[in-house]
């Protein structure tokens, strides 16, 4: 009998929350903290909303998508010269199957990983640094615009948390300088004669304190509070916006990741997920002003950009092999997958 689901607070949602974050944007703590609160309690129902008022220029949004679809039209032996194996910091190509979540599981996508693009020689880590950027034209100047853009809006949603959660508005965007925060541009082809249960991308929680999601197509699923799968279609001019793992652990569990997957796609798909991660060394435990007797921690600490290596190390195959062969170790502490929110064990991903 497969082990009973972790039992979490969201509710048995059948439709995501869409959330106005306009307010964010105001130069009066009144609106903002207005907007906060609605931010706050989508986020606690569900784990996964839907934000408009984000205010990110569509043609940023147009130009990233066109030269997505150029880029992934390529051959593989042309993508391949970009593989993510050959980078120092976990920035580039990644072809299909070589990420797996779920043992004897073949993810059915490909992706581009961008970074945070951190030029200095020093401080630079496993997963912080320089990125890879192919030569295509056009594509790191309006790739970077757009990481730009959305790592603006992140730092308000950083702040929008933290007014929700009763904190100053910088108690978390303070941490947030040069964070290992990743931009993914993932490719989802349509296979006529792929098998129905073949995913797109296996049932997980995303690593980082929240996700930033653009979608061009439906197949993404979030689990409600009640165990069952729920579909996220498109909704014009809306980003997806869901919790990670780190921000579950900063709210002391007021906030808990929300376990999704891609199913068989209908049709050819893209996906633009940021990961907003804190800066590499930031010690991620709860804040202890949401702590009292009442609701004492329940997380130990992590390091943010450890606890991103470690899980980076346990789904890309590069890296298991580095790991299987003793050129690398996993961080001392390192969690499993899927160590927090609610995954459907035993699940058919």
């Amino acid at each position: 009998m497969a082990p009973t689901p972790r039992i979490t607070p969201h509710s048995a949602f059948t439709t995501l929350p869409l959330v106005d974050i306009s307010g964010l944007f105001s130069t009066s703590l009144a609106e903002r903290s207005q907007a906060a609160v609605a931010l706050g309690d989508a986020a606690s129902q569900a784990g996964f909303l839907y934000v408009t008022g984000h205010g990110i220029d569509p043609q940023i949004i147009s130009r990233l998508k066109q030269r997505t679809v150029e880029y992934f039209a390529q051959p593989l032996e042309r993508k391949m010269q970009d593989y993510i194996g050959h980078s120092s910091n976990h920035s580039g190509y990644v072809p299909e199957g070589e990420e797996q979540f779920v043992e004897g599981s073949i993810d059915h996508k490909e992706a581009f990983d961008v970074g945070f693009d951190y030029l200095l020689p020093q401080g630079r880590r496993p997963m912080l640094g320089a990125n890879r950027w192919p030569e295509l034209p056009g594509f790191r100047q309006d790739i970077k615009a757009y990481y730009d853009a959305v790592f603006g809006l992140s730092l308000m949603l950083f702040r929008g948390f933290a007014l929700a959660l009763g904190l100053a508005e910088d108690a978390i965007s303070q941490h947030v300088n040069h964070p290992p925060s990743q931009l993914r541009l993932i490719h989802y082809p349509f296979s006529a004669q792929a098998p129905t249960d073949r995913p797109g991308i296996g049932a997980h929680t995303d690593y980082e304190c929240f996700t930033i999601l653009l979608p061009t197509a439906p197949g993404l699923e979030v689990l409600n509070g009640a165990g069952q799968w729920i579909d996220v279609p498109l909704v014009d001019g809306a980003f997806v916006i869901n919790i990670g793992d780190m921000l579950e652990v900063l709210s002391n569990g007021r906030y808990v990741a929300t376990a999704h997957r891609v199913r068989k796609v209908a049709q050819e798909r893209f996906s633009f997920p940021m990961f907003c991660a804190c800066d590499y060394d930031t010690v991620i435990a709860p804040i202890a002003q949401l702590l009292d007797p009442a609701s004492p921690g329940r997380y130990g600490p992590l390091v943010c950009g450890e606890h991103l290596y470690a899980q980076t190390l346990q789904t890309f195959r590069y890296l298991k092999q580095r790991l299987a062969r003793g050129e690398l170790s996993l961080p001392e502490g390192a969690k499993g997958l899927s160590s927090f929110g609610r995954v459907a064990v035993g699940e058919e991903v």
